[in-house]
């Protein structure tokens, strides 16, 4: 009896003894992912010096262009200044994305199929992918924080870690969304073509590149529903907290009002949380 005990999973140990190693087995998973993403990453290096040229490019040459034609006293800061919280969710909103296109064509490839047959749950492999793009987009958002002088901000190591961690949270909702939609199709080409349609207005309607104020009002319905809008908003309003001398527009308001920044932080970590979720609860479907 003992030997068949030691040798059986199920009978090897209690339940109290199995759930650290099961644990372990899980984290490990997360773990391989996340360094799979962080491999990537090092290994596509001219990928990604143009995926961080994009929104660079975007911020000097638009923004300090349309600085010209845009009067300072319109926005309460310089253009550029009005820009750069929309240009970082431009930069984390990519590699985000691309997490559910590698999803979907790890799907046609067999890649996914190799995955799923190891001992762990499919609900943790959603996960690991999760985390390793809220980690790379991160990433890739840090990297334009060295431009804030050039913008006119101060390099306050508070300022930066308070944008960090609102780039963070903005990944990991941005993440969770881009899985959901990729659990319920099986085409790359069509998750391409949904992103068309869909995060352009998105990214237009969340006040990064305009204020939401300058917009008709059917548009601030709109906006009030969309995650990238409190994403902008919640970089926006760390800045105001560390430079409260640069005042700026408003962004998101409910009746009349801006919704605290908690509140703002709050929803974009349920949306996120509820999405991955789902995404989690679709995954674990059998094929």
């Amino acid at each position: 009896m003992t030997t068949l005990a030691s040798g059986t999973p199920g009978l090897s140990r209690d339940d109290g003894g199995e759930r650290p190693v099961r644990l372990r087995h899980e984290l490990r998973a997360v773990h391989a992912l996340v360094h799979r993403d962080l491999l990537r990453l090092a290994g596509h290096r001219t990928h990604t010096a143009l995926m961080l040229l994009h929104p660079a490019l975007y911020l000097l040459i638009l923004g300090g262009g349309l600085a010209a034609l845009i009067p300072q006293s319109r926005l309460g800061v310089g253009y550029q200044t009005y820009l750069f919280p929309g240009i970082l969710m431009m930069t984390v909103q990519t590699p985000a994305i691309m997490v559910g296109v590698r999803l979907i064509t790890d799907r046609q490839s067999g890649y996914l199929r190799e995955l799923l047959m190891a001992p762990v749950h499919r609900a943790t492999l959603l996960l690991g992918n999760c985390a390793g793009g809220t980690l790379v987009a991160t990433a890739q958002g840090a990297v334009l924080l060295g431009l804030a002088g050039a913008v006119g901000l101060p390099y306050d190591p508070l300022l930066l870690a308070l944008l960090l961690a609102g780039m963070i949270l903005a990944s990991f909702t941005i993440t969770a969304l881009a899985l959901a939609l990729a659990v319920s199709l099986s085409r790359p080409e069509t998750f391409h073509t949904l992103l068309g349609l869909v995060m352009m207005p998105l990214l237009f309607l969340s006040g990064g590149f305009f204020p939401l104020a300058s917009l008709p009002g059917w548009a601030h319905t709109l906006a009030a529903a969309n995650p990238l809008a409190y994403a902008v908003d919640l970089l926006r309003r760390c800045i105001a907290l560390r430079v409260p001398d640069q005042a700026s527009v408003s962004g998101i308001e409910w009746a009349g009002a801006p919704p605290p920044l908690f509140l703002e932080a709050g929803l974009l970590l349920v949306s996120g949380t509820l999405a991955l979720l789902w995404a989690a609860r679709r995954f674990n479907r059998p094929e």
